[in-house]
């Protein structure tokens, strides 16, 4: 099956920055107003109020999910609603006690680490419990003839939300996006109370899911005739240099109490990609289109235009990722009652069996990485430069695809990706029927597949950078037939959602010819495809042969574990390994050698990966697990607080095997990175192997300046190794070569002892907008300036100015300090501190360790 079409993003706001405080921004009758600032906390680690979701809100919150649902709709239950007597709620009760918070939040990432109840998997951080979030509203006279709505964007878990006293509905999938109507029960005046309850038990996910109202949260005042949420669909069927059509489906409510006649006109414009605004001038127009909407009623209005010479959508370093804007107006009685922004790219993508992934026509390797959505010592409270951050450093390493593992993402992190040109594989779901912890999805299926996995999709299909769904990872079921009915029905909810974009499930064990892997568009393997743990024996073949006509890729490959600057000995002379006592570990450090070799039972190193996936051609490529590491699954140990798998570490320090992939996905970029460092006063006369990665063909190494040989990489290898060098102090040296020519260069020499605290920030200048920040990295180094690479010096931060610390790290699995901590230990010579305005002017950062000179760096305030 050949898949090909073009894609949009739909955001309503016209911005992409997070606000600080309460800021409307008016398209003509619609505001939208963030309600991010101002909020009362308050956890309980019991119940306080005799609620849950099972035993009493069940019932009231099932019909907030109507509006995604093709069947029978859910009535709201007659009667008194739960909670109304509850003290939380009434405007009376005083919340003066409790915690002043902004949102988004996340209650447990300030920790402490060793919460009851609550083990490595899920990162030790008190997630759980019963969170109420309260704040006042103002609705003023003119208001009461509008339609207003909540809109939460990610809320853990189970939410149920009150308006003065009433309960209004909810929504218990903790990653979904959803709208609740308070019309019914707004008042004018600014006393108009609004509560949130939060509901999370222990053993609800594999990971470190956070916990609170961690994403945006919007008050949306429009006219009762409006368009709906998630109103808007744009698809590009045909795309050419020459012309792109465009068709548009604007769905419109009404919400009023008499039918209405209404105008819809939508102009197109250019994305402006400096302010992320539309620009002045449409270049074209859709066809102007009409309806009348009886009261209550919907209706969804067609139109089609032609954009000429269209400015393509695109992965970057070969394509451009051009954006529009699709504004449209609705009009009734010769007034403009609603201005709608669609953003959305012109774009093809084909999945050939042969090439691959096709965008624009041209094949696109998927170099890929799988991400969770925490954001390291900030947590999952969702901030624009974190994520930022991460998937830049995730592009600099030459990524162009990522894997939402395994929920929807942020809204915000899918415009990221639109901008910054990569391919995303958006993923829903972790398990259907069959649990995998006690608490998780399996809770919830029967209730809110439908009305989750429809919902995901209306919010994303705008997105250019989305090129797949997938409805599942490594599913319970996929290996039993109801796995394959199943299947087959989320399935066919995409396509009845979107028909442009194929659909799929990440599958560890399903084998080809099963009735799971008949109902996916796209074959999606974990680890199987290059052979399970230091097996050779793949399933790509079988997959080949029974789905000629599909393509095949790697949803999960790699899992390789390893402590960034971390050496252990002996050094393994196989390309693969499993990780254990006498292969690449420290168990009573918890730590994994850096050579990144290492593997769990069915993971692989990066080379097998690579060798298999060169072996097999016609496979479109991967996504490695994970890019950065994450809190939770601390994989081999349970015993620490976060992963190895990542790439980056959790503090945003690249570990060495970022090279190992860049020489791999970026084979242009002269580059050479040598490992281990050179500084072992306990290993002199010992054998202490080199590697190096580059893209380079042929390398020569020097130790202490005599040639240790000159090798040429062989079919198959994608690094090379000297595993005979002695240690002695001084210095190593590689020359590589590229086709004959000089290529790239690098060195490590034995360093002193430490001396200084070297102090340097991502960037000097922020936004007093309380959202940007500025990453700060403290390197311990020694008299000439060199990194002590094995230095451990506890470390204190400090500020002065208009700022604070917000948290610090030093990507250790096993440090178990608290993240608000200032004090934190270096961990292979590195710090980290994260930085926050709170307002305009200068920022001093300090860093002091004993015995050490201190290092300080200023930041500007704008």
């Amino acid at each position: 099956m050949l898949f090909s079409s073009g894609y949009t993003l739909h955001r309503v706001r016209g911005f992409i920055l997070l606000p600080r405080v309460n800021a409307a921004r008016q398209d003509i009758q619609r505001e939208r107003i963030s309600l991010n600032a101002g909020w009362r906390f308050s956890r309980f680690t019991s119940n306080p109020d005799s609620l849950t979701y099972g035993t009493n809100l069940k019932s009231w919150v099932l019909p907030s999910a109507n509006d995604f649902l093709t069947g029978s709709k859910r009535a709201r239950p007659s009667g008194t609603p739960p909670g109304t007597n509850i003290q939380y709620v009434q405007a009376s009760f005083d919340d003066s006690s409790w915690e002043h918070v902004d949102l988004p939040h996340d209650w447990a990432i300030k920790g402490p680490f060793g919460a009851p109840g609550i083990g490595g998997g899920m990162g030790r951080l008190p997630s759980n419990g019963v969170g109420w979030y309260r704040r006042r509203l103002t609705v003023a006279e003119g208001d009461l003839d509008k339609s207003i709505f909540l809109d939460i964007d990610g809320a853990m878990s189970y939410a149920a939300v009150w308006l003065n006293g009433n309960l209004v509905g909810g929504w218990p999938y903790g990653y979904a996006s959803f709208r609740v109507d308070l019309t019914p029960y707004v008042k004018v005046g600014d006393d108009n109370v609004l509560a949130i309850r939060l509901d999370n038990a222990v053993e609800t996910s594999r990971w470190y899911p956070g916990a609170g109202i961690y994403r945006n949260v919007w008050l949306v005042k429009v006219d009762p005739t409006h368009v709906v949420k998630f109103g808007t669909y744009l698809t590009t069927p045909t795309v050419s240099a020459k012309s792109a059509d465009l068709n548009l489906t604007v769905e419109v409510e009404n919400r009023g109490k008499g039918d209405r006649q209404i105008n819809v006109v939508t102009t197109v414009h250019l994305l402006d990609p400096a302010t992320r605004q539309a620009s002045a001038n449409a270049i074209v127009t859709f066809p102007e289109a009409s309806a009348s909407i009886a009261a209550g009623g919907r209706s969804a209005l067609k139109s089609f235009v032609t954009v000429e010479n269209p400015l393509l959508w695109g992965p970057p370093p070969s394509q451009n990722p051009n954006m529009y804007v699709a504004v449209t107006t609705l009009t009734a009685d010769n007034a403009t009652i609603d201005r709608y922004e669609t953003r959305f790219g012109i774009r093809t993508v084909a999945y050939d069996t042969k090439k691959g992934v096709l965008v624009n026509g041209q094949a696109v390797r998927v170099q890929g990485t799988c991400n969770h959505g925490d954001h390291g010592s900030l947590g999952t409270a969702f901030n624009l430069r974190a994520a930022e951050r991460q998937l830049l450093m995730l592009q600099e390493m030459g990524v162009n695809a990522l894997r939402t593992s395994h929920n929807p993402p942020a809204p915000e992190w899918l415009d990221l990706a639109d901008q910054l040109g990569f391919m995303v594989l958006d993923e829903i779901f972790d398990c259907w029927k069959s649990m995998k912890t006690t608490n998780d999805y399996h809770l919830l299926f029967d209730d809110w597949h439908e009305a989750d996995l429809r919902s995901f999709i209306r919010r994303d299909r705008n997105h250019p950078s989305v090129i797949a769904w997938s409805f599942g990872n490594e599913i319970g079921e996929q290996r039993s037939d109801s796995g394959g009915v199943i299947g087959r029905q989320l399935h066919d909810i995409v396509l009845a959602e979107d028909p442009t974009r194929p659909s799929t499930a990440a599958m560890n064990s399903a084998s080809a010819g099963s009735p799971f892997a008949d109902a996916l568009d796209i074959e999606s393997l974990n680890y199987q495809g290059e052979g399970l743990g230091t097996s050779m024996s793949s399933s790509f073949p079988n997959f080949r042969q029974k789905y000629p006509n599909k393509m095949i890729w790697s949803s999960e490959s790699s899992s390789v574990l390893s402590t960034r600057g971390t050496f252990i000995f002996p050094v393994a002379s196989a390309d693969s390994v499993t990780v254990g006592s006498r292969a690449g570990e420290n168990a009573g450090l918890m730590h994994v050698s850096a050579y990144d070799l290492y593997a769990p039972s069915w993971g692989s190193s990066p080379d097998k990966v690579f060798g298999q996936q060169d072996r097999y051609p016609y496979v479109a490529g991967e996504f490695v697990w994970t890019g950065w590491d994450y809190l939770g699954e601390p994989t081999p140990y349970s015993s620490a607080r976060s992963s190895y798998f990542g790439i980056i570490d959790l503090a945003g320090f690249k570990k060495d095997r970022f090279y190992l992939y860049q020489s791999r996905w970026r084979p242009d970029l002269p580059m050479a990175h040598m490992i281990p460092h050179w500084t072992w006063p306990d290993r002199v006369g010992e054998v202490t192997p080199v590697h190096v990665f580059s893209a380079a063909d042929e390398a020569e190494l020097f130790v202490n300046g005599k040639s240790a040989g000159r090798l040429k990489k062989a079919q198959y290898t994608y690094r090379f190794r000297w595993d005979n060098v002695t240690y002695s102090p001084g210095d190593i040296r590689v020359v590589t070569y590229k086709d004959g020519k000089q290529w790239a260069t690098d060195a490590k020499k034995t360093v002193g002892a430490a001396a200084r605290l070297q102090v340097t920030a991502d960037r000097t200048t922020i936004r007093d907008d309380g959202y940007d920040l500025s990453f700060i990295t403290v390197t311990v180094v020694d008299a000439n300036g060199d990194t002590v690479p094995r230095a451990n010096d506890t470390i204190t931060f400090s500020i002065s100015g208009p700022g604070q610390i917000v948290s610090t790290d030093n990507g250790d699995p096993t440090d178990m300090t608290a993240f608000p901590s200032s004090t934190r230990k270096a961990f292979s010579g590195l710090a980290l501190a994260i930085v926050r305005a709170n307002s305009t002017g200068q920022i001093a950062v300090s860093a002091a360790a004993k015995g050490l000179a201190g290092g300080q760096v200023v930041l500007q305030v704008n």
